[in-house]
């Protein structure tokens, strides 16, 4: 049987994957229609300059959140890495639940489901 812990492991790699996936996209391929289907966005906006770097600010931001959790996951000693990953998880929930109500609904499916999965699987794991 998978135990609580593989399956929380595995739902914060998701995020961390997904993260870094999203910068990727945001800050090398803004302007293709991978992008423009994954964003909701007009290729004519995102053909604009200012888009471009917007995006690549985003994508930045998006690196550091998937950065982060795999440090946490695989660098840091226990006693600081489950802080560290409610406190980057709790970004990525907290993040998909703005821009599912500021940019596109669907940002609190695709990146706030697993990211609230990930997050109440580290409090069940933890018994917090």
């Amino acid at each position: 049987m998978i135990s609580l812990q593989i399956i929380s492991d595995v739902l914060a790699l998701i995020v961390a994957i997904e993260a870094l996936f999203i910068m990727i996209l945001e800050m090398f391929f803004s302007r293709t229609k991978m992008a423009q289907k994954a964003f909701d966005l007009s290729m004519e906006y995102l053909f604009t300059p200012e888009t471009k770097i917007s995006m690549a600010n985003q994508g930045l931001y998006n690196g550091f959140v998937g950065v982060g959790i795999l440090l946490t996951m695989f660098v840091l000693p226990q006693s600081i890495a489950t802080f560290n990953l409610y406190l980057f998880i709790g970004f990525v929930v907290v993040a998909a639940i703005f821009g599912g109500f500021t940019a596109n609904k669907k940002i609190i499916i695709t990146q706030g489901l697993p990211a609230a999965l990930a997050l109440i699987s580290l409090f069940i794991t933890n018994n917090i």
